[in-house]
């Protein structure tokens, strides 16, 4: 297997690798590969999934309606 080497880590960013590793129950270089893999490992969502998320969105905000004017308003604000 291949071994990189990652020079010049912010101290911040090493005690927060350290922090993570510590309590995931993993070594410091364990959660680095986990870090890579969740930023570069493409996962790929079904259409039903998709659906079933959208699905939840819809009943959480059903309630919430609000006119186009409402949104126009609050997008515009938004901006400024």
């Amino acid at each position: 297997m291949p071994t990189i080497t990652v020079k010049n880590i912010p101290d911040s960013l090493y005690a927060s690798l350290k922090q993570a590793a510590l309590v995931n129950h993993r070594s410091i270089n364990s959660e680095i590969i986990v870090c890579i893999e969740r930023v570069l490992g493409s996962r790929t969502i079904s259409s039903e999934e998709t659906l079933s998320r959208a699905q939840r969105l819809r009943d959480r905000t059903r309630k919430h309606v609000i006119t186009d004017a409402e949104f126009t308003e609050v997008k515009t604000a938004g901006r400024l």
